[in-house]
């Protein structure tokens, strides 16, 4: 059992790659939908937008990242309890936590 445990994270990375990159993707959708009902505009502003004042850029900013938290703690969260129900083992070392 100890090899199963000690390969099983090696075989997560593409898991969790697929993940990632999934979590991104809803994360961005939900942002860009969120925006819009909180300033009622299609495009949230960018930093280097030079029409965009900092306060419309910072919050812009805090809820993106909001968003992107949540979605991929979410995301990574069900993959580990799926791969934990289906094989056993939790999918990364006892210490847990990202790169």
């Amino acid at each position: 059992m100890a090899k199963k445990s000690k390969k099983l994270p090696l075989a997560y990375k593409p898991i969790g790659f697929a993940l990632g990159w999934t979590s991104g993707t809803v994360a961005g959708m939900a942002f860009q939908k969120t925006w819009k009902i909180v300033r009622h505009e299609d495009d949230a502003p960018d930093a280097l937008d030079r029409d965009r004042k900092w306060g419309e850029i910072l919050l812009a900013a805090a809820i993106q990242g909001a968003i992107f938290a949540v979605v991929r703690s979410a995301v990574d969260r069900a993959g580990a309890k799926a791969i934990e129900r289906s094989t056993g083992t939790w999918p990364v070392p006892d210490k847990g936590g990202r790169d």
